[in-house]
């Protein structure tokens, strides 16, 4: 029996957050064909030092949506309130919904260690559906799985309560024009909000063109670390001399909560190109 092309779901906390951490992989599934979907579960409504909540949400929105048609994939916001996410039932709830719904093979999210209390709260939300989403009564409204998904959390660095385990890292130098061309749709995000949060409002230039660049800067400079992080699991993976060369990665940790990676589906779900 030939399997269906495998199907990608990414909630991130925030819109752009699926780009961040996963825009590679995203892009990869699309050069194949193969379908994604993107959410952003909050309505990204807090993200702005200068524009109001109500106007923000509607940028965003509009942002994430032409992000995705970048790649050819919807990219839906959610209307839970951005920096005010908890783990609640609603919220779990939905999670089942979609995931019931969508029926993807792999869901990627946060880790329930990270550092923006909204990544926590969909990372431990995605945990506690796991195994819910085959179950009856819970959500029965929507017809549940026989099985779950995989699922596998998105690249961070923080150490504690335990790092991330690296199970399996795709380079993403060849993908990085299409990631950058997604992450510059979030205008409101990437040129306006960071630069102000970070302290580097000064340093994003007017022209377009220098913007790209500038862009295109931060953002490498700004994952490289994850590389020296996992440099042995990059080496492990990819041999001596390429996992050593390697310099803009994404990392995925395989959840325990959700259906095992074995190396068929290790293969399918993860279509790392070879060379």
């Amino acid at each position: 029996m030939t399997l269906a092309d495998p199907r990608l779901l990414i909630l991130g906390a925030h819109p752009d957050d699926a780009e961040f951490h996963a825009g590679g992989l995203a892009t990869l599934y699309r050069s194949l064909g193969y379908p994604v979907k993107l959410i952003s579960v909050t309505d990204g409504g807090a993200g702005h030092h200068q524009r109001s909540r109500t106007t923000l949400v509607k940028t965003r929105r509009d942002e994430a949506a032409a992000s995705g048609e970048i790649i050819g994939a919807p990219y839906v916001t959610w209307d839970f309130p951005d920096g005010h996410l908890v783990n609640s039932l609603e919220l779990r709830d939905r999670i089942i919904q979609e995931i019931r719904t969508y029926q993807p093979d792999l869901v990627l999210t946060h880790r329930v260690c990270d550092y923006h209390p909204d990544h926590r709260a969909v990372g431990q939300a995605v945990q506690d559906a796991s195994y819910l989403v085959t179950v009856p009564l819970v959500v029965p409204e929507v017809a549940h799985l026989s099985t779950d998904p995989v699922v596998a959390y998105m690249a961070d660095l923080f150490t504690r309560p335990y790092p991330l385990q690296p199970d399996v890292i795709l380079d993403i130098e060849p993908l990085l024009p299409k990631i950058i061309e997604m992450l510059a749709c979030h205008q409101s995000q990437v040129f306006e909000f960071l630069p102000y949060n970070m302290g580097r409002r000064v340093q994003v230039p007017d022209n377009e063109e220098e913007k790209i660049a500038w862009l295109t800067d931060w953002f490498t400079s700004h994952i490289e670390p994850r590389s020296d992080h996992f440099r042995n699991a990059l080496v492990d993976q990819y041999g001596p001399a390429r996992g050593a060369a390697m310099r803009w990665v994404e990392v995925f940790e395989i959840s325990e909560y959700a259906s095992a990676l074995d190396t068929e589906a290790r293969q399918r779900l993860f279509p790392i190109p070879s060379g």
